[in-house]
Formats: structure tokens, sequence, C-alpha cells
């Protein structure tokens, strides 16, 4: 049986904050009450910046009732943080964690959140300093290597899904060219996932630019203009990640803002969305093209969350415990799909460095050949993780304009037979008049008019 050490535990939050994050923080702590080894649970606020400050908050004596509070609210209710420690801040985090007896360490985040995990662990095992060193997933980019999906992923593909629906219906009623750009630097599940907006033939987004496809700035255009042909109107998909043919992002070219990862901040202006509008603009007669950036919105907006993305955000944060306190040093939970039609998963701890810095990718089944949409394959991926959609109603069939000039044309052979036949009654009338008045009287109403203008003759 694997020694079990007894001490604190302090639990932090890192990178972009995500609907369903406090799933996780929450799902530790109320995992984390069950063992007796780990007596007080701290939590670091802004992440690492909050170790170094010695800014926590102690998490034991929370209330069930306030901590489900915090489970359902979006964003990180530690605050977040983007830093890359370096080796004399790991020195200055021992100093804390030695301070405040913590034992067990776990970081709610993303590929660099495991990369900062990663290195402190390290740093432990070189100080020979006992510390259970555990990453728990979290990214809307759903780019976390060794993962089926990562939680915070399946409330913003909810999001993007729905906002592409009434982005569209906005669209038909106002046609033009829309173009939407989308969270994704690296992996373009989250902007792939805008094709679950389509209920039925026609609907956008009629063309999705994904990361992992250059982007041809030349051809661009000229997509737009066969769609608009097709449709009158076109919905667009861009990954703010776009690359040219030598993986560059497009939109590297108006910004050099970097975190201390050494990543480009791409989200947050809506830079790439204007240049592509001038360029539909410029070439194409359209004159009708719009453009919008989703940028935050998409992590942490309240009242969109799939529930098994909750779930399965809790699950990771209580497992991760269960791996720590069962005797495990370091490592990250990961979310494994099992195979078959039904939706079924289950949890794996994997090595810190498998998961740390590096991404993956959309694979290539979930990439139409054309370049500019998705797969059967992806929707069947994506689709039982978001769940269900709001269904959207239409008007009854559309009357055809082909029918109405036959409508019109029947009337229009009936009406010159009948003042023929007028005249022609007419005609005989006045030659009739004199030799049948009699007879004619009883049969028709209208003989009387004659008879009152022959009695002023004879007078």
């Amino acid at each position: 049986m694997a020694r079990k050490i007894i001490g604190n535990m302090l639990i932090a939050q890192s990178g972009g904050p995500t609907v369903v994050i406090n799933q996780s923080l929450v799902g530790a702590i109320l995992e984390a009450k069950k063992h007796p080894e780990i007596k007080k649970i701290y939590g670091a606020r802004h992440g690492i910046k909050g170790i170094l400050s010695d800014d926590l908050v102690d998490l034991t004596k929370e209330t069930p009732a306030n901590l489900e509070l915090v489970a359902n609210t979006p964003s990180s209710a530690l605050g977040s943080v983007r830093k890359k420690p370096s080796i004399e801040d790991c020195r200055a985090i021992f100093d804390r964690l030695r301070h405040h007896n913590v034992r067990y360490f776990f970081y709610i985040g993303g590929n660099d959140s495991a990369e900062t995990a990663h290195i402190i662990n390290e740093a432990a095992k070189n100080d020979r300093y006992e510390l259970h060193c555990f990453h728990i997933p979290k990214t809307v980019d759903n780019d976390l290597r060794e993962n089926d999906h990562t939680p915070g992923y399946a409330s913003a593909a909810k999001f993007v899904a729905q906002a592409f629906m009434g982005d569209d219906l906005d669209n038909r009623a106002l046609p033009g060219v829309k173009i939407n750009v989308v969270m994704g630097r690296n992996a373009g599940f989250l902007t792939a996932a805008s094709a679950l907006a389509r209920t039925r033939e026609g609907d956008g987004p009629h063309l999705i630019y994904l990361p992992e496809r250059p982007f041809d700035v030349l051809h661009f255009p000229k997509q737009i203009r066969e769609v608009v042909e097709k449709y009158g109107r076109c919905v667009v998909a861009v990954s703010e990640g776009i690359v040219d043919d030598e993986g560059t992002p497009i939109a590297a070219t108006y910004t050099k803002e970097v975190d201390s990862h050494g990543n480009v901040q791409l989200s947050g202006t809506g830079a790439l969305g204007d240049f592509l509008v001038g360029l539909v603009k410029q070439k194409t007669n359209i004159s009708r093209v719009r453009a919008d950036t989703f940028g935050y919105l998409q992590r942490s907006f309240p009242g969109v969350v799939s529930p098994v993305d909750a779930a399965e955000a809790r699950a990771v944060g209580a497992q991760a415990v269960k791996f720590a306190t069962a005797g495990d040093w370091d490592g990250s939970v990961a979310i494994r799909r099992k195979p078959g039609k039904t939706y079924k998963t289950y949890y794996e701890m994997v090595p810190l460095f498998a998961v740390a810095k590096e991404t993956r990718h959309m694979p290539d089944s979930f990439i139409a050949k054309n370049g500019h949409d998705v797969t059967k394959a992806f929707i069947d991926y994506v689709a039982p993780l978001v769940g269900p959609l709001p269904k959207i109603g239409t008007l009854g069939a559309r009357v055809r304009t082909a029918k109405r000039p036959a409508t019109v044309a029947a009337p229009a052979k009936k009406a010159p037979k009948a003042p023929a036949k007028a005249p022609a009654k007419t005609e005989k009338a006045p030659k009739a008049a004199p030799k049948a008045a009699k007879p004619a009287a009883p049969k028709s109403p209208v003989k009387p008019a004659p008879k009152a203008a022959a009695k002023p003759a004879k007078k």
C-alpha cells in the first residue's frame, strides 16, 4: 500500500476562464474533504502569482451550498493568470509551500498551465520536496494532447453553434456577407462547432476556415462570390488562428503582443475581421459585408452550458484528488471516449510532460477535402458533447413565381368572349323588336320600357 503523506492542499486556476472551470475547482474541494490525510484546503488567487505573493484563501470551511453556487458560476472564482515560472519563481513557490505545509498541489488550466505544473513538479523533485503535483485539464480550444476533448470546450462550442444559428437567421432577413471570427489559435475545434447551426439546406455557415489548412487570401473573395451567387448571401466562420502557406497567422500581421509563454495575442481585437471585410469589398461588387469577433464572449457566457461539459469538468477535479491520494505523485487527468455509438467516457492519468506546452490539431478526418468545411465524422464527434440545440421554425411553402402568370391568364381568355356575345345580341334586338313585341313581353322583364315608349306615340 502506497505511503500517504499528511499535509495541506493548494489549488489554483490558470489561463483563459471557461463557463465550467469552477466545476473542476469544486469537484476537487469536495473530494479532498473526504480524505483525512488532507488537512486544510487553500486556494491561490490568480494562479502562481497568488502563491508568490502569499495571496491565499481558506477553502476548508466553505459550505456545500456556497460551493454549489460557485460551481455553477462561470469564469475563474479564484482569478487567473498567464505566467510562466522562472527558476527563481520556483524557489520562491517552494518556500511558500513549505511555510503552509502544502503536499498536494492542483493546477487547473490548459497546455501552458500543464507546462507550469511540470516545471514546478521537476523543481520539487530536484529539491527532494515531497509534493503531489497534478494538472486538471481545461481549455475552450480543445487542443490538449492525450484527451478526446477537454472541459470548457463543449459549452463554448454550444455558444458558437447558437450564435451562428441566430446570426444566420439575421442574415436570411437582411442578406449579405457576414464573417464571424472565432477563438482557436492552433486548433479549429471551436470554429468547426459552428457547423452545428445548420438545420436545413442553405443554412450557414457556408464556409468554415480552420488553422489546420492554409488560408488563401486571393481565393477567399472568389469563394464568397460563388456562395452569394448560389444562395444570395453568405455566412462565414473563421478561426482567429488561420495561417498562410508558410504557417504564419494572418492576424499576426496586426499585433505584436505576446504572453509569457510566447503566444501571439490573437483575441480581443477585430483587426482580422476588418481585414477580411475589406478584402471582400475590394475584390467583389458585394456592398453589404459585415464582421464580428466573438472574442471572450464565448468563454464564460452565463446560461449557455453543456450538461455533459459541467459533469465532466467536476469529475476531472475529483479524479485528480483521487489519483493523488491513491499514491500517485504527479500527472494530468485525461478524458477518454469509449468506442461505440453510445457516448461514454472514462478517465486516465497521463504524465505531465505529455500534456505540457505542445498542442494537438483537428484530425484530417474531421476536415472536408475542399478545406473550408467539416465532415460528418466531426459532427458525430461534437454533437453528444454539445447536446440539444434550439429548434428553428419556418413558415409554409413559398408561392412560386412560376404559378402567378397561369392564374392571371385564365380569366384573360374568358374576358374577350363575353363582350363578343353582348354586341351580337344588341344588333339583333333592334331588328326583331317591331316584329315580335307581344310574344317577348311575358318572357322578358325588360319589355315594359318599349310599351311605355309606344303610348306617347299614339297620342
